[in-house]
């Protein structure tokens, strides 16, 4: 792409910009790869190239914040590199990833970065940020940790409780792990989900990080990823509900799809929805967690694009274990869930905005440099059309494989031009992007939608020394009468225990029961008593 095109000046007109909180009628203004301007009638100079965004939506660039790309796993190698992945990413209005490293356990977390850095800065179409895996754990580990958050610009670490044998931590491994991302202000990410140990895995994530454990927190915000059930929702939502600073993350498939799948008559069908944590078999599953999308229980979505082809999927086909896990989705993202979330009636744009790109940029300390359409901020710009449809076909995208779980699906919403750092990549169906033209983005640690909250309350709950003057009156004598000086009153009257409310009867605390055995059970029943002369009178009847 010529230095001319990518420093070209660009005027957006007539359309909605929509951010998340709010949507505004305003014009757009690029230049220098910055939105210079966002209102009326704005002063510009000339030369600029006009887009006629009337009766559109001005969005903020996607950001997809889990994708696979140019990875190995299961035997098998992703079908997109960090050019095809990325190109397809902004033809769905998608204008930067988040990757994985996945070191190999007992590898070195720097190499394997190095070795991720070295592929994706000669290929990406977009910008671009990692998070590097904790698959084994030790002095090395921790260490390399910190320089790559100090000197290397990653500030998530992802943490696993699935994968047996191949990325999971113990608990002790995962506590620590936790304590070390608060120390040096990383974002934890958990996966916290395996099999049908969903709930007891989420809670048991929350447990370490935000709750106690043999008598010690790691107090570390949690970041749960894949959240694909119902059961593990609520465990997010109860948390919120608690105070705890915990965040979710669901993926598109797990949104829209369900575990029916599973009993496709074509193996090939039902292999090529293989992922971890599965397809939920309950059909009102992503329904639900679309709802938790659009009610701010869940955060984040992002696609976790692993895509493979048929043949690899075969791989399984005697053994459905070695079926390799994990299902395409980079491009059409953001169109499924306007389908599915906005003409679906679950969330309106703004919120649309917050789970496809602003909560996005806010978890991960990048915002409002992305996310947000405001003067000063990186023109990562989308020009979405409400009414515009496509069909969806494995016959006409531009992610690899041979799949798509999206297959003939009607989406209502689509994206007609993509700016990416001020340069025009995608418009019509037509890309102007180079490989390689996308940066990679360095991300600051302690992101205040995180650790704001919990440095407060650290604040708050610190044991602060009373400073005073010594006591300096007098002192009564101590008396030797010859007894003990402690223990127990010869008295056969036992001493009333002390409460914890400084004296005042502790109404909570009564020994009295109705239950069990009594103090007075071995003196002999009377029937009744016939009371004399009780208060009030006399009586002449059985009290």
């Amino acid at each position: 792409m010529s230095s001319s095109s990518a420093m070209a000046r660009i005027l957006i007109k007539g359309g909605k910009v929509v951010n998340d909180d709010c949507t505004q009628e305003a014009d757009v203004y690029i230049e220098n790869g910055i939105i210079q301007q966002v209102g009326k009638e704005l002063m510009i100079p000339g030369g600029a190239k006009v887009i006629d965004a009337s009766g559109k939506l001005v969005l903020p660039g996607g950001i997809d914040t889990s994708v696979h790309l140019e990875e190995s796993f299961m035997n098998a190698t992703t079908a997109d590199d960090f050019y095809s992945g990325t190109k397809a990413a902004l033809a769905g209005g998608t204008t930067m990833v988040i990757g994985h490293v996945l070191p190999e356990r007992n590898e070195s977390l720097l190499e394997a970065y190095e070795k991720c850095r070295s592929s994706a800065d000669s290929k990406s179409c977009c910008d671009y940020a990692l998070h590097v895996g904790v698959t084994w754990w030790g002095p090395k580990v921790r260490a390399e940790m910190e320089k790559l958050v100090r000197e290397h610009g990653v500030n998530s670490f992802q943490m696993f409780m699935a994968y047996k044998d191949m990325f999971m931590l113990r608990d002790s491994e995962l506590f620590q792990a936790l304590q070390h991302c608060k120390d040096i202000g990383a974002i934890a990410r958990v996966h916290a989900e395996n099999g049908e140990l969903v709930t007891e895995g989420a809670k048991e994530a929350l447990d370490l990080g935000i709750s106690e454990m043999s008598c010690d927190c790691a107090h570390c915000p949690i970041y749960l990823v894949n959240v694909s059930s119902m059961s593990a929702g609520d465990v997010v939502a109860t948390a919120k509900m608690q105070g705890k600073v915990v965040h979710g993350e669901t993926t598109t498939a797990h949104a829209v799809l369900n575990g029916m799948q599973y009993y496709h008559q074509d193996w090939s069908h039902a292999a090529a929805h293989v992922t971890v944590p599965p397809l939920r078999l309950d059909p009102s599953t992503p329904n639900y967690l679309m709802s938790l999308l659009g009610n701010d229980t869940l955060n984040v979505l992002g696609s976790d694009h692993r895509p493979f082809t048929i043949k690899q999927k075969a791989m399984g086909k005697d053994d459905f274990t070695k079926i390799p896990h994990g299902l395409p989705g980079i491009q059409d993202r953001m169109s499924v869930i306007w389908e599915k979330g906005v003409i679906g009636g679950k969330m309106d744009e703004n919120r649309f905005v917050a789970v496809t790109s602003s909560n996005a940029a806010k978890i991960y300390n990048f915002y409002p440099r992305k996310g947000r359409i405001i003067p000063g901020a990186d023109a990562d710009v989308v020009v979405w059309d409400p009414e515009g449809s496509k069909t969806i076909s494995v016959d006409s995208q531009v992610q690899g494989g041979d799949i798509n779980l999206y297959e003939g699906l009607r989406c209502h919403g689509v994206p007609l031009v993509t700016i990416s750092r001020g340069r025009l990549v995608y418009e019509n169906g037509m890309f102007t992007c180079a490989e390689g033209s996308g940066k990679f983005c360095p991300l600051r640690t302690f992101p205040d939608y995180l650790y704001k909250k919990m440095v407060q309350r650290e604040k708050s709950q610190a044991v602060k020394a009373v400073e005073r003057e010594p006591y300096t009156g007098d002192v009564v004598a101590v008396v030797n009468s010859g007894k003990r000086d402690f223990g127990a009153s010869d008295l056969d009257t036992p001493t009333r225990p002390c409460t914890r409310h400084g004296g005042v009867r502790d109404l909570h605390e009564s020994s009295f029961s109705l239950s069990g055995a009594q103090i007075d059970d071995n003196i002999p029943k009377r029937s009744s008593a016939r009371i004399l002369a009780p208060p009030g009178g006399r009586s002449s009847g059985i009290w």
